[in-house]
This record gives C-alpha cells, sequence and structure tokens, in this order.
C-alpha cells in the first residue's frame, strides 16, 4: 500500500493520528522524572550483622564467612563482596541484571535464617535489604539553632524534619549526619564496684530485667474482660538511681550507691562543622524511578517551610546533585532548539523556499513530541542518556522530510503541478526513506541489549532513539508529502546544473572509470584512519567540571574523635582562604572510604573525616585545577592519609587485588601501591588496606577459671559491660511517650584510661561470689587489622586512584607494566571491579553492539531490496567515516570515551543513509534502460543534493554541542566533534567510492552468477 499517496488524496485521517500522538507526547512529557542519570535496577541484597565491640578478625571468623557461604549457591549471584569493621559486618550481593530484587531479597533472607542458628548468640538480628536508593546523597543540609542543645537538634532532626520529608513523594532515606544521641548514663564508680565485690554485668542485667514493660495476659472481672499488664518502668533517671540492686552476699544497695545516673547523651561518633562552626547535618536520598529535579524541589520547598515554622533554625544547603541533573536537563533542552533551528536553516539555505522549509521542520516536532510518550511507556527518564539520544538524533529527524521535500522540489522544478509532483516523488523515493530509517534503528536498537551494566545504561538510549527515528519515518511518509501537494506552489521548469555540481561530476566520472584507483586510494584512507587509533587515549568518561569535591583525610587507627576533629580543622583552615570555596562542610567520624569492590560500606570510624567542599559557580578555575590547590596545600601534614572522593563515574580507577593469604596480599599491595605513586600526573592514591590497630587481649586461664566456676562468656560480659556497655538489644529501656531512650551500664569514662583498671574488674564465679578479673585471665597489648574486605569469599585490598583528568585506559596501561604488577606473588591475582570493570565490559559490549548493528543492516536492507549484493555495496560506506572521526579527535586532543562510542555508532547509521541514496537511484535508474554508468552518474547527480543536505543539516544539529555551549559540554562534546568529522568524510568520499564501489560489486556478482551458470558436459559441447 502506497501512503503516501494515500495521506494526500484523504490528508484528515493522517492529520488526526499525529494530533493524538503529539497530544500524548506532551502529557507524557510533564509526568517524565528529571534527573541526571538512568535509575540502575540492578538487584542488590545488603546483608548487615552487628555484633558491638567485636574486633574485624572475630567477626571475620564467626560471621562474614559463614554469612557468605550461606548465599554463595543462590541462583543469579554475580558477586559478592564484604566489608567488616569494629562491630559491623557488611556483605553486598549482586546478582543478575535479568533477576527478580524482590526474590533474590526472599532467597537472602532464607539462607540468613538457615545460618542464624550458627552465628553468636549475642549478634543483633541480621538485617536483609534491597537498596531502593538512588545516586546517594540528593541534598545535604547543615542545622544550627539558638538556644538548643545537641541533643534537642538531633532529635528535632530524626522526628520532625524526617516526618515531613518522608511526607514528599519519592523521598527515600533522611540520614542525620553527625548529632548525638539521648542516652540514660549510669557511671559506675570503680571504687564502689569493687567494694560491692559486684560484676558491670549483673548491674546491667539486673536493670535489664527489672526496667520492662511486658504483657501479663488476661483476665475476667464483673463479666468483662480486661487486659493485664506488668508495669516496671520507671520515667525519669533521678527515679533509676533510686533502684534497688541485688548484691551477690544477698544484700541490696540503691543503684545511686554504686553509680552516678544522668539523662545524657551516647557517646558521639561523629561531628559536623561548616566552615569552622559546630552545625548537625542531615542528607537525603530519593527512590528509584523520582525525578531528582522534582523531588530536589519538593524537599526544599519543605525545608523552606520547616524554617518558617521555627525562627531559630538556619539550615544551610552545603551539598547537592539537583542543579547537576537541571543545568543537564535544561542546557539539553536549549541544544534541541538551537540544533533544530541550525538544521532548518540549513534546508532553507539550499531550496531557498519557506514553504518547503516549513514542511521540513514540521518534521521536528512531529518526530520528538511522540518520542516522550515511547519514553514514558518504557518508564524511561529525562536524563542525560534520552536527552543525548534526541540530542543525536535531531539532525536525522529532518532528513526524511528534506529527502522527500527535495525530490518533491525536483519534481516541481520539472514544470508538474504540486500534487502530482509529491505523487510521484514520494513514490520514488519510497524505499530509499524506509530503507534509511529500518537501518538507523537497526543500528540503535542493539545498542539497548548490550549485556551488563552498560546495556542497563544505555537501554534508554537504543530505544529512545530509534522510535523517534521511526516517528520521523512516519512523518515522512504521511505528512511531508501530503503538506507539499497543498502547501507547494507550481515552479517554472529549471535547466542547468549548478557550477559545483558540474565540478562534482568531472570528479564523479572519473571515480568511475578509474575504479581500482579509486577503490585503493579509500583502502589506504581507512588503513590510516586505523592508525590513528594508537595516537588516541582511551578513558571511560570525560572529567566534568563538577561543583563538590570531598578530601578524605585518614588518621591511624586507635585515633580519637576529638583528635580527628581538630586535624580536620586543621585541615580545613589551610584552604578556607581559597576565593572559589563557597563552603567546607567536615565530617569528622566520617564513613567514607576507598571505595572497593561492594563500594563504599565502611561504618563510621573516628580516625576519619570528610571535607566537602562546595565551590561557586562563577569561577576561572576547573575543579581539577582547584583540587590541585587543595592538594597542595594538604600534602605536607603529618600523620595524614588523603584522598579526593569523586561520585562521577570515571573519575577514579580501582585496582583490586585478591588472595588467601593476608601477609602476601598486604606486600603485594604495599609494593603496586608504591609503584603507582611514582606514575606522573595522577592524583591522590588511595589503599584499602587497613592499617593496624592497637587492642587489648583478655586470654582466660582455662585451669584457673575451672577451679573458680568463671565461664569465658562471664569473663567477656563483664569486660564489654564495663568499657562500652552491654549489647544494644539486651539495654534497658526508658520508656518515652515519642521514643524509647537506652540505658547504658558502664564504667566512668574517666576511670578507663587507668590501664590496671580492667584487672580489677569482678567476675562472678560459681559459688556465687566474684574475684579481679587478672586472677582468671591474662592481659596483653597486641594489634590487628582495623577492616578486612572481602571480594567473592576472598580477602581483598582495592587501591583507588584519582585520575585527576588523565584517561583512565592510559592510565591502566602503565599500572599493567609496572614490576609488582607483572610479578604478582603466587595465590595474588587482580580482579575487574569498579569503573575499571565497566569500562572493559562497556567497550567489549559497544564492539558487539557495532558488529550487531551492521549485521541488523544488511539483514534490513536485504529484506527491503531482496538483493544480496547491493547491501554490500552500501555498507562500504561505513569504514570511510573513521578516518573523520578519529582525525577530529586527534586534532581538538579528545580521547575516545563512552560518547564517542555513541557517536561511532550513529555514524554507521548516517554512512549507510547516504550510501543508500546513491544506491537506491542507480537501481531504478538501470531498471528503466540505462546503462551502468549512465544509471550511476545519473544517481551521483540527483541524489548528490539530499546526501549534502542532511549531512550539513546533522553537522549543523550537532554544531552546539561540538562548540561546548552545554551545561555537560565534557562527556557530549567529543562525541560531536567525533560525528562531524566522521559526517565531513563519509558524505565526501562515499560520494565518489560508492559508484566505483558498486560497479566492483556488480562485476563479482556477474562473474559468480556466470560460474555458477556455465553449461558442462554435453550442454557444453552442443552449445559450442
Amino acid at each position: 500500500m502506497n501512503f503516501s499517496a494515500w495521506s494526500i488524496n484523504r490528508p484528515l485521517p493522517a492529520i488526526l493520528v499525529f494530533i493524538l500522538l503529539t497530544a500524548a507526547g506532551l502529557l507524557a512529557f510533564n509526568r517524565l522524572a528529571v534527573s541526571q542519570f538512568p535509575d540502575l535496577t540492578v538487584p542488590v541484597v545488603n546483608v548487615t550483622v552487628t555484633l558491638p565491640g567485636a574486633s574485624p578478625s572475630t567477626l571475620e571468623t564467626q560471621v562474614t564467612r559463614k554469612v557468605e557461604d550461606a548465599v554463595a549457591s543462590i541462583p543469579g549471584l554475580d558477586n559478592m563482596a564484604s566489608i567488616v569493621n569494629e562491630g559491623v559486618s557488611t556483605t553486598v550481593l549482586s546478582f543478575d541484571i535479568e533477576k527478580d530484587g524482590t526474590l533474590a531479597k526472599d532467597e537472602v533472607r532464607d539462607a540468613i535464617d538457615r545460618v542464624r542458628i550458627d552465628l553468636p548468640g549475642e549478634v543483633e538480628p541480621p538485617i536483609v535489604s534491597m537498596v531502593n536508593v538512588t545516586g546517594g546523597d540528593m541534598i545535604t543540609y547543615a542545622v544550627t539553632a539558638d538556644g538548643w542543645s545537641d541533643e534537642e537538634l538531633s532529635w528535632y532532626i530524626d522526628d520532625a524534619v524526617g516526618k515531613r520529608l518522608f511526607a514528599v513523594p519519592g523521598v527515600g532515606a533522611v540520614r542525620r549526619i553527625g548529632g548525638v544521641n539521648r542516652e540514660i548514663r549510669v557511671a559506675l564508680r570503680p571504687e564502689a564496684v569493687q567494694g560491692f565485690g559486684v560484676s558491670p554485668a549483673l548491674i546491667s542485667q539486673q536493670l535489664a530485667r527489672i526496667q520492662q514493660e511486658q504483657p501479663g495476659g488476661r483476665t475476667t472481672v464483673g463479666g468483662s474482660e480486661q487486659a493485664v499488664r506488668t508495669l516496671g518502668t520507671v520515667e525519669t533517671a533521678a527515679d533509676l538511681a533510686n533502684f534497688p540492686i541485688s548484691m551477690p552476699d544477698g544484700r541490696s544497695v540503691r543503684l545511686s550507691t554504686l553509680a552516678t545516673v544522668s539523662d545524657g547523651n551516647a557517646t558521639p561518633s561523629q561531628r559536623t562543622t561548616l566552615d569552622g562552626r559546630p552545625v548537625t547535618g542531615f542528607a537525603v536520598q530519593r527512590t528509584t524511578g523520582s525525578s531528582e529535579v522534582d523531588v530536589g524541589n519538593a524537599v526544599r520547598a519543605e525545608i523552606a517551610a520547616l524554617q518558617a515554622e521555627q525562627p531559630r533554625l538556619r539550615i544551610v544547603e552545603v551539598g547537592s546533585t539537583t542543579e547537576v541533573a537541571e543545568n543537564s536537563y535544561e542546557s539539553s533542552m536549549h541544544m534541541l532548539y538551537e540544533g533544530s533551528l541550525l538544521a532548518v536553516a540549513v534546508v532553507f539555505w539550499f531550496l531557498r523556499d519557506f514553504r518547503a522549509t516549513f514542511i521540513s521542520a514540521v518534521a521536528l516536532p512531529l518526530s520528538i513530541i511522540p518520542t516522550f510518550a515511547v519514553m514514558y511507556w518504557f518508564g524511561f527518564s529525562l536524563n542525560m542518556i534520552t536527552l543525548l539520544a534526541l540530542a543525536v538524533v535531531v539532525g536525522i529527524l529532518v532528513d526524511d522530510a528534506i529527502v522527500e521535500v527535495e525530490n518533491i522540489d525536483r519534481h516541481l522544478r520539472m514544470g508538474k503541478p504540486p500534487k502530482q509532483a509529491a505523487l510521484e516523488a514520494a513514490d520514488e523515493i519510497g524505499l530509499a526513506v524506509i530503507a534509511t530509517s529500518c537501518t538507523l534503528a537497526a543500528v540503535f536498537i542493539p545498542v539497548a541489549f548490550m549485556p551488563g551494566i552498560p546495556g542497563k545504561f544505555f537501554r534508554e538510549f537504543g530505544w529512545t532513539a530509534a522510535a523517534a527515528v521511526m516517528f520521523s519515518l512516519l512523518v515522512a511518509r504521511l505528512i511531508t508529502p501530503m503538506m507539499a501537494a497543498y502547501l507547494l506552489k507550481p515552479m517554472p521548469e529549471h535547466k542547468g546544473d549548478s557550477k559545483l555540481m558540474q565540478w562534482y561530476l568531472r570528479w564523479a566520472d572519473r571515480a568511475l572509470r578509474h575504479r581500482n584507483r579509486t577503490l585503493l586510494a579509500a583502502l589506504a584512507i581507512f588503513i590510516g584512519s586505523l592508525a590513528l587509533l594508537p595516537l588516541l587515549k582511551v578513558t571511560f568518561i570525560p572529567p566534568a567540571d563538577g561543583i563538590q569535591s570531598n578530601v578524605l583525610v585518614e588518621l591511624p587507627p586507635g585515633t580519637a574523635l576529638k583528635t580527628t576533629e581538630e586535624v580536620a580543622e586543621a585541615a580545613r583552615q589551610r584552604i578556607a582562604d581559597i576565593p572559589e570555596i563557597e563552603h567546607v562542610f567536615v565530617t569528622a567520624g566520617s564513613n567514607s572510604g576507598a571505595n572497593g569492590p561492594a563500594g563504599d560500606l565502611t561504618s563510621a570510624e573516628l580516625r576519619k573525616a570528610t571535607l566537602g567542599i562546595r565551590w561557586k559557580d562563577d569561577r576561572d578555575f576547573t575543579q581539577y585545577e582547584l583540587e590541585a590547590k587543595v592538594r597542595e596545600r594538604l600534602a605536607d601534614m603529618p600523620g595524614v592519609r588523603l584522598s579526593f572522593q569523586g561520585g562521577e563515574p570515571g573519575r577514579a580507577l580501582q585496582l583490586v587485588l585478591a588472595g588467601d593469604d593476608p601477609v602476601k596480599l598486604a606486600t603485594a599491595a604495599r609494593d603496586v601501591e608504591r609503584g603507582i605513586r611514582q606514575l606522573p600526573g595522577l592524583g591522590t592514591v588511595a589503599s584499602s588496606a587497613a592499617l593496624v590497630r592497637p587492642e587489648v587481649i583478655v586470654r582466660p586461664d582455662p585451669a584457673r577459671a575451672a577451679d573458680l566456676g568463671v565461664s569465658t562468656a562471664d569473663i567477656a560480659a563483664a569486660t564489654r559491660v564495663a568499657t562500652r556497655g552491654d549489647y544494644e538489644q539486651f539495654l534497658a529501656k526508658l520508656n518515652l511517650p515519642e521514643r524509647q531512650v537506652p540505658i547504658r551500664v558502664q564504667l566512668d569514662e574517666a576511670a578507663l584510661s587507668d590501664p590496671n583498671l580492667l584487672g580489677q574488674l569482678r567476675v562472678p564465679t560459681a559459688t556465687g561470689g566474684s574475684v579481679p578479673l587478672s586472677s582468671v585471665a591474662e592481659i596483653t597489648t597486641a594489634s590487628g587489622p582495623s577492616q578486612i574486605d572481602r571480594f567473592d569469599r576472598r580477602r581483598n585490598v582495592t587501591i583507588t586512584v584519582d585520575l585527576n583528568g588523565m584517561a583512565m585506559g592510559e592510565v591502566e596501561k602503565q599500572i599493567d607494566a609496572l614490576p609488582a604488577m607483572l610479578n604478582l606473588p603466587a595465590g595474588v591475582e587482580r580482579q575487574a571491579a569498579g569503573d575499571s570493570e565497566i569500562f572493559a565490559e562497556m567497550f567489549g559490549g559497544f564492539a558487539m553492539a557495532m558488529v550487531a548493528g551492521i549485521f541488523c543492516v544488511y539483514g534490513v536492507l536485504l529484506l527491503l531490496f531482496n538483493h544480496a549484493s547491493q547491501p554490500i555495496t552500501i555498507l562500504v560506506a561505513v569504514p570511510l567515516a573513521a578516518g573523520g572521526a578519529f582525525g577530529a579527535l586527534l586534532i581538538t586532543g579528545l580521547d575516545i570515551s563512552l560518547s564517542v562510542l555513541i557517536g561511532l555508532i550513529l555514524l554507521i547509521g548516517i554512512a549507510v543513509k547516504n550510501s543508500i541514496l546513491l544506491v537506491d537511484y542507480a537501481v531504478m535508474a538501470a531498471e528503466q534502460g540505462m546503462s551502468r554508468h549512465e544509471a550511476l552518474m545519473d544517481a551521483c547527480h540527483k541524489r548528490a543534493r539530499p546526501v549534502i543536505m542532511t549531512t550539513m543539516a546533522m553537522g549543523a544539529g550537532m554544531l552546539p554541542i561540538a562548540l561546548g555551549f552545554t551545561a555537560d559540554a565534557s562527556f557530549r562534546m567529543p562525541m560531536a566533534v567525533a560525528v562531524i568529522g566522521g559526517l565531513m568524510t563519509s558524505t565526501v568520499l562515499s560520494l565518489v567510492v560508492v559508484p566505483a564501489a558498486f560497479t566492483l560489486v556488480d562485476d563479482v556478482e556477474e562473474w559468480v552468477v556466470g560460474k555458477f551458470r556455465r553449461p558442462r558436459g554435453k550442454d557444453a559441447a552442443a552449445a559450442a
């Protein structure tokens, strides 16, 4: 069915279809979420097991290995990574992308339930959770309040701020940073405890048993049923001080006799400051699938309302990712408008007809707007990837309309009336237009099926670009011919060619007459373009100029929080006078560490601090130049490790070494780290190899303990309660109307500095008495790892290298060539992880997508042309684009990156598009009786102008990106430069090389057919 003729003769149905598609697209556009990147729904399940006070070595043996063994056989498990810190073991399980996340979580929970009986009885219930937030912290605030204590402000954030923000649609988590937790402190006096001969653990256990509110059953009184409750709780710390405590000898004393009871705060694990002033912070995260910009704006509005309700509050935004997403969205939309206008201007420059230009321009909104409906239907968002897909096809979307209008314009210049010209021109060009659009879709769709994380990432790119291209085909076949038939005016017959056309036809004729030279020259150009590849650097994502930098300050294990806070403040003061700094938000006791295969899972460590630097928007230096200034000023701080932590992909390279022998692993990691530090141009180099921390070892004397009836559990309980309090689940609680406040029993903190105190602690015996700890145990000092990292059930060390703007591929080559990497000890090997793993996976995926795209293009052309050799001729144009793309990157000094790979895939479609126009007309002319040479020359004559028009329109659409007029220019510019360079060479060369290749392929085809048709035997003799 000829849809163009049907649309010309019956225009109303086509108009109605596009009215409906446009309305659906506009409705969907208003509902699409706006984010910086697509939401990755990779099934990730976290298993967190807490045993407060336990050393990493103890947790690894008693918890982590058992958890890993229990979940190792779950179907679809891709990898597992664990980080073991003091008191906390966290295991992250990453599943195959196709795995259902809810099913994965249920299977993990079942496995943990089965192994729960093998875990220590004191562990808190394991937490199995699926990651349902995305993008990390979206907005971070610092809060102060006049006249409020730290505890009041902390509770206000936990309670009032949390409740208000969780009511905002799309908010997934609200995390307090710094502040304090309210706690009833029972500070035991050592002399009183020793004098009465009571164990600290006994006091804590008695309080936990007494201070309870329990159901007591039910009873019937007077014919009515009543509940029975047992209330053994107090309401204030003063009431708790009067509680009687039973002694081992049968006496009882008031708690106040043994301890000082106060309503205070728990020992803080974090301290936060803003520009040197103490503050309490909180961070907001969004749920997967929500709009980063919409949620960010709603959170800001809610915070403004809270501040208006509480005039004493001062809430300052110190970090945000929403500006990046919003700027990317706005710049992408502006880029679409600018590219569209430039593409339309090119059309007008060629046609010099406002009506024809208007008809071509209509194709842009009618192709892009319905695409929003497809994006909404697939659950996509307006992010850097989908908007990039629309940007790269801006020039393509008008191409089909240009080809249609140009062909109609040519028929009008033959003196035909508009309707006849539209009917005949649309029928003549129909197959070529369908073939070009289908081949472009065939190029883009394989990108949507790339494997691994890159495939999940670029699924949205492939389908968005393919949908827009197919809508442009629909416009070109239904709307463009119909509008041309009714809007264009008759033209006087035009004869003669321009000097440029005459010059081109002479060159085309020479190329056909010297076919071998032409094809050899094209082959030499292609080989030369491949020779440019070693001169280009390869990276993951080009470095971006952001507004946020995070500096991790790491001190030796055992450092107190106060010392960490002082060092972090000293570091802040060293950089405070840099004029480009807007705020410095310091978190002492940070949980930011070198990201390993498991990501950033470390619990808060007192020895670490993070300086969150927010740069001013109006500045003369890039982020990397400013970070170099910071690095220079902090370089000579004694006893401090410094590293920049970046949230954006492609900023850092992670090198993971794994092995079962901790000594060999640590030695190899140290040698590799030393070698990397000697490489020039890199930023900071951080290692997750944990420094040893000091430990006090209490080793029971089995014989003496057995004689006195003292168990190891009693010894551990006595030391644990005395030094840090009992486990959280065993603590007594003070019940308040809105919350429960834990009651922590431990020795007075001032007494804990006495090294002889542990030996004097009383431990209960089997006879009901008590003995000093030193009489049943040996107390020594030792050291152990402060953190243990594991990946796929093996210990590992992650070395994080700040690339400092260098190409990731280049740095990887240098690292792989280090002697320490070439001579790794037996049993130690490198594991792929982090951005480097995605980097390798991405290039492999794009190589497969390119091969699959070319194969799909051949298949589509084979079906459309019903000929085996013509698609080969058309595909000859593909390698001709490589020289221009690589040459343009080399001239501009840009690297091959993710965006360049997208551009190369786009070039495949564009080169094929131009080639189709030539081959299709040559075949058509040959079928009308022309010789092969005449048909090819006629095709060059008739199709050169639309080829050049579409190329220039595409280049014009890319020009704003190539000039860096967008907010995220570092990512998009290399793609645009590569596409424009490839467009120039592929267009110029294909206009002369494709006709020559057509003759070669045709001759080969005739020779092969002649071979198969040659008569044999008697038939051959008869023929002779």
